[in-house]
């Protein structure tokens, strides 16, 4: 008996001391706690997009015939108006030479009927006749030289020769496609940008002063030239809601082809954004949270929703009021409705001390 109630009163010390250092522990503990804050800042956003050359044609023949020489091989850089291929011109030097001879006949006549025309022989309308003939014999002359040039195919610009369509002897029909040839001395990028974000971006910017964008290669650095977003389409997709925008690269060095993809980042305003620091939230099942202080010092957990993120930071859509409380520190330690104690510190004191570019 009585060693029963020696053990039940060193319980109940036991117990007292505990409940003792707990309350103690529980004193002892001043916790962090800040507000958010409304500040005019900018985020970077990226967005998909396609990379086109300024100029990229498809390379057709213009008439029938063998192919007899390809002049320049695939990815060759070529220089305006240099020959590129020659389909077989035998019967269009015929054709040239045939017409050279009506026109020449033409000629002759013309003159020998202006002779006797002048001499009172034969009629003005027998000289005009004749005159006709010359005029039809001459445009049928160029009309053959049209056709023999036909023959050879030049480039139209400087540019990236592309895969070969055709083999040197191929019979290619009037219209067949021989190549492709790409200018990448400028590029021009395509992404498409959401409606709300279309709105903030015009709202900054004026026609006359179009905000410079970076380009993000795939291996995931950045081109070394910054573009300027030139062009804006007409119309809003009404499906996906995006409105797209073309941006234009300088490419120096060639180093961007047609066809290549990446992501555009570009600097979007925010005004009167309401941020928070990321170490100020917590997630449950994919959603963040936040420790509210009510006016007792009672930590309560609520949903935010983030609308963009920033070094550090977030930007909240929704959840938060300017003026309210939030737990910074000890988020991992505190329970729902427990009352603590708290050191307050100011937003703008908290926010030097991360990574923000606000203005």
């Amino acid at each position: 008996m009585n060693r029963l109630l020696m053990l039940m009163s060193l319980c109940a010390l036991l117990c007292l001391t505990s409940c003792s250092e707990k309350e103690k522990k529980e004193l002892n503990i001043n916790y962090l706690a800040t507000s958010p804050v409304k500040v005019d800042t900018s985020i970077v956003r990226d967005y998909v997009c396609q990379i086109h050359a300024i100029s990229h044609i498809e390379v057709r023949a213009l008439e029938k015939g063998y192919l007899q020489k390809i002049f320049v091989d695939e990815g060759q850089l070529i220089k305006q108006g240099q020959l590129m291929f020659q389909i077989l011109p035998i019967q269009y030097q015929a054709e040239l030479q045939k017409a050279e001879a009506e026109a020449n006949f033409a000629e002759v006549e013309y003159k020998n009927t202006k002779a006797l025309a002048d001499s009172n022989i034969v009629s003005k309308n027998e000289l005009a006749l004749s005159k006709a003939k010359f005029d039809k014999a001459k445009a049928e002359l160029s009309l053959a030289q049209v056709h023999l040039g036909f023959t050879e195919i030049r480039a139209p610009f400087n540019g990236i020769m592309d895969h070969f369509q055709v083999r040197l002897g191929s019979l290619v029909n009037e219209g067949d496609l021989l190549t492709t040839l790409s200018d990448n001395s400028k590029m021009w990028v395509y992404f498409n940008v959401p409606e709300a974000e279309y709105l903030d971006y015009k709202s900054k910017t004026s026609e006359e002063n179009l905000d410079n964008v970076s380009l993000l290669m795939a291996n995931h650095q950045v081109f070394k030239y910054p573009g300027v977003v030139q062009t804006i389409e007409a119309d809003f997709n009404n499906q996906t809601g995006n409105i797209a925008f073309r941006a234009t690269f300088p490419n120096p060095n060639g180093l961007l082809r047609h066809g290549e993809t990446g992501s555009i980042q570009m600097v979007l305003p925010l005004s009167n954004a309401l941020i928070i620091p990321q170490k100020a939230t917590f997630e449950v099942l994919e959603k963040k949270y936040v420790y509210i202080l009510d006016k007792n010092n009672v930590v309560k957990s609520r949903p935010v929703s983030i609308a963009a993120e920033l070094p550090d930071l977030y930007v909240i859509k929704d959840g938060l009021k300017v003026d309210e409380k939030i737990l910074l520190e000890g988020l991992r330690t505190v329970k729902e409705n427990e009352k603590i104690s708290y050191h307050f510190e100011d937003p703008r004191k908290v926010i030097a001390g991360l990574q923000l570019h606000a203005e």
